[in-house]
């Protein structure tokens, strides 16, 4: 692919969806592990934890969002307790660098993070209306957020990883051939 990829902690949002489309932005959000699969099934175990561009392997993409989860549960607690101002990320990714996930198995990680989005998912569903409507400013994007819109903001970041992991894979196969 020719068009570079913006780096996530530059990409800007606006969050305009209706609450009426929440239902299909979780259908989204819930399909990552299955997207996530199917992409690194193609891959040899060898593959997966090389680091073509220096940077994280296609793994530790996959075991940084599984990372994340416990944050996702922590803000929807805090939506939900209705806090003014979101917990803040790692933005040095500590938890994803500490827990070396090129030394276990893919299949691990991927139940992991199947069994936490699960969870997640099966929480934000229960949500009515109202609640998906509940706003928070998010620290570091220094806006408010709904609900609904920081279920799209983590389904952007899914894709961001996702997106980031198909180009290694691209890089792998072509210096492979």
């Amino acid at each position: 692919m020719s068009v570079k990829q913006t780096r996530w902690v530059e990409r800007k949002f606006e969050l305009t969806s209706p609450i009426g489309i929440f239902p299909c932005i979780l259908e989204r959000f819930r399909g990552t592990p299955g997207r996530l699969e199917e992409m690194l099934n193609a891959y040899t175990a060898d593959l997966l934890v090389e680091k073509p561009e220096g940077g994280w392997s296609m793994q530790e993409h996959a075991g940084h969002l599984f990372d994340l989860e416990e944050l996702g549960e922590r803000r929807l607690r805090e939506f939900l307790d209705r806090v003014p101002v979101l917990s803040g990320a790692d933005m040095k990714n500590r938890k994803t660098y500490e827990a070396n996930h090129n030394a276990k198995p893919i299949g691990e990680i991927l139940q992991q993070l199947r069994i936490a989005r699960t969870t997640l998912v099966s929480k934000l569903e229960e949500l009515d209306e109202t609640q998906v409507g509940i706003s928070s400013l998010h620290p570091r994007l220094n806006m408010q957020m709904r609900v609904i819109d920081w279920v799209t903001f983590m389904a952007e970041h899914d894709d961001h990883h996702l997106a980031r992991i198909r180009g290694l894979g691209r890089i792998l196969r072509s210096s492979n051939k």
